[in-house]
C-alpha cells in the first residue's frame, strides 16, 4: 500500500491530487496551513488520512513534516503542491517578496527535508508542482516566473546529486499550464486555455505512474512551451503575455 505525503492539500491542484490518490486506496499524510480544510478531507477518509498543519514559511516546517511521516508510518512518495503567485504589473514589493519566499525558501525547506528522509530510507520519489512559467520570464508575474525557473533548476540539481551519490531518489517536475484555481482568479486578466483542476490532477497521476522526470500538462502546453523556447529574446520582450 503506497504511503504518500502531500504538502499543499488544502485547495487547488494539491487537493484534487490528494483525492485521486485516496480514490486509489493509497494512505496519505496531508499538510497545509488551513487545518479545517485538512480535517474535512480526513473526515471523508478517516481510515486512510492523517493530518498535520504545516506552513512551509516557518522554521519548524521540516520538523512538522518529520512528525507527519511518523504518523503515517513511512513515506514512499513526497508530493509538494504548496506555492503562491500573483499578477503584479505594479511590482508591489510585498507581493514579489512573499512569492519569492514561499516558492524559493519554502520550497527548499520542504524538498531538502524530503530528500534527507529518502536518503536515509534507501530511496523514494519526490514530485513537485512547478509551472510552465519557468520557461520564460512573464512580465506580468516576475517573481512567480523566476521562482518557478528556480524550482526547475533546483530539481535538476537534486536529480544529479541523487544519481552521483546513489541515493535512489526519483524526481518528477510537474509543469502545468494555466489552471483554473484561486492563483489565477483575476478580474483584470482572463488567462487563455484554462484547465480544470480535476483534469490536471488526472494527468498528474498518469505522470506519477510513469515516473516521468518532467511532465508538462497538457498536450497544448507542451506545444506552446516548445515554441516559447524558440522565440528570440528581443521578440519575447515585446510580447504581452499574462
Amino acid at each position: 500500500m503506497k504511503k504518500v505525503i502531500v504538502v499543499g492539500a488544502t485547495s487547488g491542484i494539491g487537493r484534487e491530487v490528494a483525492v485521486k490518490m485516496l480514490e486509489r486506496g493509497w494512505l496519505l499524510g496531508i499538510a497545509g496551513r488551513r487545518v479545517e480544510a485538512l480535517e474535512e478531507l480526513r473526515k471523508r477518509y478517516p481510515d486512510r488520512v492523517v493530518v498535520c498543519p504545516v506552513d512551509v514559511m516557518k522554521e519548524d516546517a521540516a520538523d512538522r513534516l518529520a512528525h507527519l511521516i511518523r504518523l503515517r508510518g513511512r513515506m514512499d512518495l513526497f508530493f509538494l503542491a504548496s506555492g503562491t503567485g500573483s499578477r503584479n504589473v505594479a511590482l508591489e514589493e510585498d507581493i514579489e517578496m512573499r512569492t519569492a519566499e514561499t516558492n524559493v525558501s519554502g520550497f527548499i525547506r520542504m524538498v531538502t527535508a524530503a530528500c534527507r528522509y529518502f536518503a536515509s530510507a534507501g530511496g523514494g520519489h519526490v514530485a513537485v508542482i512547478s509551472s510552465i512559467a519557468g520557461t520564460k520570464g512573464l512580465g506580468a508575474a516576475p517573481a512567480y516566473s523566476a521562482s518557478k525557473r528556480f524550482q526547475n533548476t533546483y530539481i535538476d540539481a537534486l536529480a544529479q546529486l541523487s544519481y552521483t551519490r546513489n541515493l535512489h531518489i526519483r524526481f518528477t517536475d510537474i509543469r502545468p499550464g494555466f489552471v483554473d484555481t484561486a492563483l489565477l482568479n483575476s478580474k483584470e486578466y482572463r488567462y487563455p486555455m484554462l484547465m480544470r483542476p480535476e483534469k490536471v490532477a488526472g494527468a498528474i497521476m498518469r505522470a506519477l505512474d510513469k515516473r516521468k522526470r518532467v511532465a508538462v500538462i497538457d498536450r497544448r502546453y507542451r506545444v506552446l512551451v516548445f515554441f516559447w523556447r524558440l522565440v528570440p529574446r528581443r521578440l519575447w520582450e515585446r510580447m504581452k503575455i499574462g
